[in-house]
């Protein structure tokens, strides 16, 4: 979903170490951002085209008010669609990357020894985190991260090929841990998840993809 962005979000992370660094790139001078419980419409009301944006106070928003009208019959009803929940305008784009079995001495970022010029870049006009959790495993590191919860409380407290049946060890995700995929689309963000995912439980994943429809990660895999 292409928004008109004045700005763009980028976090890198490392899985098996401890690398954080956010950078908010600003292409020009924004404007004063709009109150939070400013709500922002387009569209004819109870039309298929209408949108709406949420405080993001609440995830799930609140269901929407039926304001349309339910006769007997059809000819003397009259329809009302949902708004479609979209971002604010001038919403960032958010892009995460997570990269595994890399340290504080492999990228030149934090004085490693592999040249990184790219990062480096995205360093300069950001905020480098030296003190990331990592819980030294794949799954967990990013269970842990992507719920902003301990990777237990997540049910990763292994790698989801070695889950077992027992709380905080079952590769289950449950809809109260929301992601920050969840989150986003939840305030109409379109959102996806492209290359290694690992927070998949072995048996609701295959070959190609995962089945969308149990997982709470609010994301379209490509791999």
């Amino acid at each position: 979903m292409k928004h008109n962005k004045i700005g763009t979000v980028l976090i890198v992370s490392v899985a098996l170490s401890c690398i954080v660094i956010t950078q908010q790139v600003i292409a020009k001078k924004s404007p004063s951002p709009a109150p939070t419980d400013s709500v922002q419409t387009t569209g004819t009301p109870g039309s298929p085209s209408a949108t709406t944006t949420i405080s993001g106070k609440q995830l799930p928003a609140v269901p929407q008010k039926f304001s349309g009208k339910i006769e007997r019959n059809a000819a003397q009803s009259q329809a009302y669609w949902p708004a479609r929940i979209t971002p604010p305008k001038d919403a960032p784009n958010v892009l995460l990357i997570i990269t595994d079995d890399v340290g504080y001495g492999t990228p030149s970022t934090f004085g490693g020894v592999v040249p990184t010029p790219t990062l480096d870049r995205v360093a300069a006009n950001g905020l480098r985190y030296t003190n990331f959790h990592s819980t030294a495993l794949c799954s967990p590191t990013r269970a842990a991260l992507i719920t902003g919860r301990n990777h237990h409380s997540a049910g990763f407290g292994i790698i989801s090929e070695m889950a077992t049946g027992f709380p905080g060890y079952n590769s289950i995700i449950t809809r109260d841990k929301a992601t920050i995929g969840r989150m986003l689309k939840d305030n109409g963000y379109r959102t996806s998840w492209f290359g290694k995912e690992h927070n998949t439980p072995s048996f609701q994943a295959y070959t190609c993809r995962f089945f969308h429809s149990a997982h709470p990660t609010a994301v379209t895999q490509a791999a």
